[in-house]
């Protein structure tokens, strides 16, 4: 008898069958990869067994018994838990307030707030995570909300795991301490569901794998038994080929973008370099190293932030959104849910947000032209969605970023700062995006790449900045490129002689 089975698992939405019959199952105390192209159905299989989301035909048994996990208490009380991919706190609380929300210490009705915090430092300290629990949530980073999250899944001593893209926020410390605990709940029997588009760490972690194509199943088995080639064929039944980028053999163009002594108090300090028409500059470093920070200071959104930046030779005088995108800037955040995206707002109306000036008329929107348009970017980024009328929160992961970053492309921008690009994104859909900012580069386009994927920055740049604890720390060339080098500069290692 197996310890968890799906059977015909079945869940449609508005114009599209997320999952259609879905079945296989999942050993005791193994780590079983589930992996697919965005859109395949992996996220929904996971919400489905966390009673986020209730299937519309078939079954899940636990232990041969039937279970109907319909809400996300009810699952909880099964012994299941998930790590959402998209991340969900309540802001305006402290680390402590969320980690116990569902289960808050209290006497009398009265929350014992020092025995609260006691349970979340423990939590905490599970993952080997060390964050301040009377900090409000809104003041942590994406890859320190992520580790929370993960805090609040082990923490209620769940029997199964759902981990939806864990590792996608995680800086390379962070993501080890995760691999570790991996190996420690697998020794304690626990069952863990590892959803992930990084095949190495699939290869690395997982017992099993399950590969999901267009909501059907197409395959289960062992780890062992397969590569990753055939997995990437399963996935997106066609080859997926790796080139270098043809911008690397063009000529740059004129300085478009110079940035002198940029600070910001408590952030960064002194950030200074320059980016030309034609080139794609990557910028690397640790969680919390700034990266993301000094991208925020270039596109107006730090009102703090001092120093200088020209664009084309021209200063500008004043730190706002408005002037940056007059300049020509754009910027992609990395966290796409909070600051990319309008969630409550159809593909169209994301995609055309940033260029309804030029769609307009009299006040009023140029309709056919705005849906040509979006139609366009759609086709380009090969955008799975049932319309351009679809609500963008209904999207996976991966869609949504590419309605993210066709929103800029509509724009036309001449410089475009990209934070985390393939963030959450299948390995299809990311040699995709990988050879549109390709594309971009050789068009004259101007690009500044953010990524904590090693093997992504030095794939997409011609040179590349590291950053570690808010300071600029390094400049590499292509020629100089390897994990080691850029490793030993965001963690501060000084290269042992020979």
């Amino acid at each position: 008898m197996s310890f968890l089975s799906f059977q015909s698992i079945t869940k449609r939405f508005p114009g599209v069958i997320a999952l259609d019959r879905v079945s296989f199952e999942v050993e005791r105390g193994s780590c079983h990869a589930l992996i697919g192209e965005n859109g395949a159905g992996k996220s929904t299989l996971g919400k489905i067994l966390a009673g986020v989301y209730t299937p519309d035909g078939g079954e899940i048994r636990l232990e041969g018994r039937i279970i109907h996990p319909t809400n996300p208490l009810a699952a909880r009380k099964l012994g299941i838990a998930m790590v959402h991919q998209e991340l969900a706190f309540c802001p305006n609380l402290t680390v402590a307030e969320n980690l116990c929300l569902g289960d808050l210490p209290r006497v009398a009705g009265w929350v014992k707030r020092g025995r609260m915090r006691e349970l979340a430092q423990s939590m905490l300290h599970e993952i080997g995570a060390e964050l301040d629990v009377d900090q409000p949530m809104a003041l942590l980073s994406t890859g320190q909300e992520q580790m929370v999250q993960i805090a609040a899944a082990v923490g209620v001593q769940a029997r199964i795991i759902v981990m939806d893209e864990p590792t996608s926020s995680l800086s390379v410390g962070e993501s080890e301490h995760l691999f570790a605990l991996l190996g420690k709940l697998k020794k304690l029997g626990i069952t863990v569901i590892y959803v992930s588009h990084r095949m190495e760490e699939i290869f690395q972690l997982c017992d099993r794998i399950t590969v999901l194509r267009d909501g059907e199943h197409v395959a289960t088995g062992k780890i062992s038994e397969t590569n990753p080639d055939e997995v990437i064929h399963q996935m997106v039944g066609r080859e997926v080929v790796s080139q270098q980028p043809k911008h690397l053999t063009g000529k740059l163009g004129k300085e478009l973008l110079r940035v002198e002594k940029l600070s910001s108090p408590g952030k960064f300090s002194d950030i200074s370099f320059t980016l030309k028409a034609g080139e794609v500059l990557g910028m690397a470093g640790l969680v919390g190293a700034g990266r993301s920070e000094v991208a925020h200071a270039i596109f107006g959104l730090d009102p703090d932030a001092t120093g200088k930046i020209w664009v084309e030779g021209e200063e500008l005088l004043r730190s706002s959104v408005d002037a940056a995108l007059s300049a020509g800037i754009g910027l992609l955040p990395e966290d796409r849910k909070r600051l990319g995206l309008v969630l409550g707002m159809n593909c169209r109306e994301n995609t055309s947000l940033t260029t309804l000036g030029r769609l307009s008329r009299f006040g009023f929107i140029k309709r056919a032209e705005e849906r040509a348009l979006v139609r366009k970017y759609a086709d380009r980024l090969r955008v799975k969605a049932p319309s351009t009328e679809t609500l963008v929160a209904a999207l996976s992961g991966g869609n949504q970023q590419k309605i993210a970053l066709a929103k800029w492309l509509a724009r036309e921008c001449d410089i475009l700062i990209v934070d985390e690009p393939t963030r959450g994104v299948d390995v299809g859909a990311k040699a995709e995006i990988h050879q549109l900012l390709d594309e971009l580069a050789c068009q004259g386009l101007a690009l500044l790449v953010i990524s904590s994927e090693l093997p992504e920055v030095m794939n997409v740049s011609r040179r590349i900045l590291v950053m570690r604890q808010g300071a600029l720390v390094g400049e590499v060339s292509r020629e100089e490129f390897s994990q080691p080098n850029l490793m030993r500069l965001m963690a501060g290692v000084r290269q042992q002689a020979a």
